[in-house]
């Protein structure tokens, strides 16, 4: 009988979980893609900032060590 009552829950899940699904906002293609252009240029200005910051400390260190 045990079983039936998980049937039964598991049923109640996932009837909650599509009415959850119905009540989300949803972003326009447009949003979507702006705001994935926008993380891939930060990403890249990231990237560049610290590969520039990596490049001056080594060179910095390298002057104080001598080598």
């Amino acid at each position: 009988m045990a079983s039936r009552s998980v049937v039964r829950g598991f049923c109640s899940y996932i009837a909650d979980v599509k009415a959850e699904v119905g009540r989300v906002t949803w972003s326009s293609r447009k949003e979507v893609i702006v705001t994935t252009i926008v993380v891939f240029v930060m990403a890249l200005i990231a990237s560049l900032f610290f590969a520039l910051v990596d490049t001056a400390w080594y060179k910095i260190v390298h002057v104080i060590i001598g080598q």
